[in-house]
């Protein structure tokens, strides 16, 4: 990995079809500005669409933050080229699959923009960050004081305490100047106040009993492949707190009758492997590995932490997807938030980078919420970024298995227990996608969403949790969050198996014929929507009978985006060819023809 400040990483051996907002075409960006012409800081500002930050609630504010104070945001610029990675018609017709060297040269930042960026650093005394993986990642990371962010940004920085923690925030808008208008998508780092939740669940102690698992334990109820271990795989985890031991993985993996997994944490902006209580993040952490190491043993484990800010999201993940160094085929995400809480430029951003790991074959799962179909809030909302359209959103329910043969599974919903319900709905932000428009998704609460959420699931409910380690305990710990690495561990086994990343698997799951790989959901709900038969808004298409849907995640062998553009460019200069030599053909035969008719009429005279 890189020595930059950005990221590291600690290896231990041991037990981007985007839509967020209805916004008009972007503009042709103004000419860059040159050393004669007019300076940055002289230019007409222009608000950065989806920029607006809502004043947080139950906020007490401390003071103005210190104009000394180091900031460092994430510039996000925009690529070359525009990336697409659907087509019409099924897994036949695609998606489309880009290598990483087509991805670099057609896809990363545009050079253009990263010009504009330095400039505009440079005139207001920010310091670029070296960072070889910028260009890939689309972003440029600038660190400066407070006081010279507020003049950059348009934007006042204030110091304020929420829930007994003190946060850098700001409110309303964005301003940047014109020049980077349409050049740059999004800043992010300006405001560190959290922005997404972890969704695992401890069971409560006063409920009854539970009938909980181990995750070999769930794996096999779901028909997992036998000896089937993920050799040869990495699964990335996102983590924004917490973190782990390696005495308690070696416990745990013990009990199991298995070897501890290979880890190694990465740190992102910062972030750090940083372990403290059993009810706090850790709990999300440690269920993240072992839920996923154990139903994958044969694959290595690479846990990416980062703060718990919009920024540290997106750049985790931008990072967990391009990196080259451990290659994780699949990342696990347990982390979210209702799509309300979040900014346009957030929401895009982050989902671009979910769009870049379809089109390079890295499938992300990620957890679909565990407050119902309110996701916490008022009326029905869902979480993101389960949300995302290039995400496998994992919705939750309650198993009853002995063995290998389920017995009952219905929607989790614990809200008369106070032990949660899965999330799922229908998105507000993303549209309706081509490979669900036969699943009679409800209609969006506002126009431009669609998207339905989950699109699969698993066992959630703490009632019928999973057995984990945490700090030293060994307890029950449901949610949404389990069943992210459990799907992850899924793929994982399905590249080993397959010896190929499958990669955005939607198109290949909602296809008729993969409806016998799941079992249908038909009992429950999450709040406002029920199960039925086929996909349903709180549990997708059900959950996996593993055995028969990995045959059917094998990518169809389709040409890369490059490869087809050339070949359709060959053939339109192949026909134009003919068409020319057709035109060659036909003068020289009316040349010939008229050559005759003057002959003959020559030899008449």
């Amino acid at each position: 990995m890189s020595s930059s400040p950005r990221s590291k990483s600690v290896s231990v051996r041991g037990p981007e079809s985007i839509r967020t907002l209805k916004a008009k075409p972007a503009k042709a960006a103004a000419p860059a500005p040159s050393a004669k012409s007019t300076q940055v800081s002289a230019e007409p500002r222009v608000v950065l669409p989806g920029s607006e930050k809502a004043a947080p609630t139950n906020a007490v504010h401390v003071k103005a933050t210190p104009p000394k104070t180091p900031v460092t945001v994430s510039v996000i610029v925009k690529r070359k080229e525009e990336l697409k990675i659907n087509r019409r018609g099924g897994r036949a017709a695609g998606p489309v699959r880009v290598t990483r060297s087509e991805y670099k040269r057609r896809h990363s930042s545009d050079p253009d923009a990263v010009k504009r960026v330095k400039a505009f650093a440079r005139e207001y005394k920010l310091k670029v960050e070296r960072d070889p993986t910028s260009a890939l990642r689309r972003t440029i990371q600038l660190t400066g004081t407070a006081a010279d962010m507020q003049k950059a940004f348009g934007v006042e920085l204030n110091q304020k305490t929420i829930d007994g923690t003190q946060y850098r925030v700001r409110e309303g808008s964005i301003h940047v100047p014109a020049s980077l208008e349409g050049v740059v998508e999004a800043v992010l780092g300006l405001d560190n106040r959290p922005q997404a939740v972890p969704h695992f669940r401890v069971h409560n102690a006063a409920a009854a009993a539970p009938a909980s698992y181990t995750p070999p334990q769930v794996a096999q109820a779901y028909q997992w492949p036998a000896n089937a271990t993920g050799a040869g795989q990495t699964i990335g985890i996102i983590e924004l707190g917490g973190g782990y031991k390696m005495a308690d993985l070696k416990a745990y993996f013990k009990t199991l009758g298995l070897a501890a997994p290979s880890i190694t944490a990465v740190s992102v902006d910062k972030g750090k492997n940083k372990p403290t209580n059993a009810n706090g993040a850790d709990g999300e952490v440690m269920l993240d590995i072992e839920v996923a190491a154990s139903v994958a043993p044969g694959a290595k484990i690479v846990v990416y932490f980062t703060p718990n800010t919009d920024q540290g999201f997106t750049d985790a993940i931008t990072t967990a997807v391009h990196d080259t160094t451990h290659k994780p085929s699949v990342i696990s995400i347990s982390w979210g938030g209702p799509e309300s809480s979040w900014t346009g430029q957030s929401s895009k951003v982050l989902d671009a980078a979910c769009q870049s790991a379809a089109a390079l074959g890295v499938t992300i799962t990620v957890a679909a919420g565990d407050n119902g179909s309110s996701d916490g809030g008022t009326g029905n909302n869902c979480d993101f970024p389960a949300s995302s359209p290039h995400v496998l959103a994992c919705g939750g329910t309650k198993l009853d298995a002995n063995g290998s043969t389920i017995v009952s599974e219905v929607v989790w919903n614990e809200t008369a227990n106070n032990e949660g319900a899965t999330g799922g709905g229908v998105s507000n932000l993303f549209a309706l996608p081509t490979w669900q428009a036969n699943s009679n998704v409800p209609a969006p609460s506002k126009s431009g969403g669609g998207r339905g959420v989950p699109d699969v699931t698993g066992d959630a409910d703490p009632a019928t949790g999973y057995t984990i380690r945490v700090d030293g305990k060994t307890m029950v710990i449901g949610g949404t969050s389990a069943v992210a690495p459990l799907w992850a561990g899924l793929i994982a086994v399905a590249n080993q198996q397959l010896g190929t990343q499958v990669g955005f698997i939607q198109p290949a799951i909602y296809a008729a014929k993969a409806a016998a790989a799941f079992n249908d959901i038909t009992q429950g709900n999450n709040g406002a929507f029920s199960a039925g038969p086929g996909w349903d808004a709180c549990s997708g298409l059900g959950s996996p009978i593993a055995s028969k849907l990995i045959p059917l995640l094998a990518p169809a062998p389709a040409a890369s985006s490059t490869a087809a553009a050339e070949g359709k460019k060959a053939g339109k200069k192949a026909a134009a060819r003919k068409a020319a030599q057709k035109a060659v053909a036909k003068k020289t035969a009316a040349k010939k023809t008229a050559t005759k008719k003057a002959a003959k009429k020559k030899s008449k005279k």
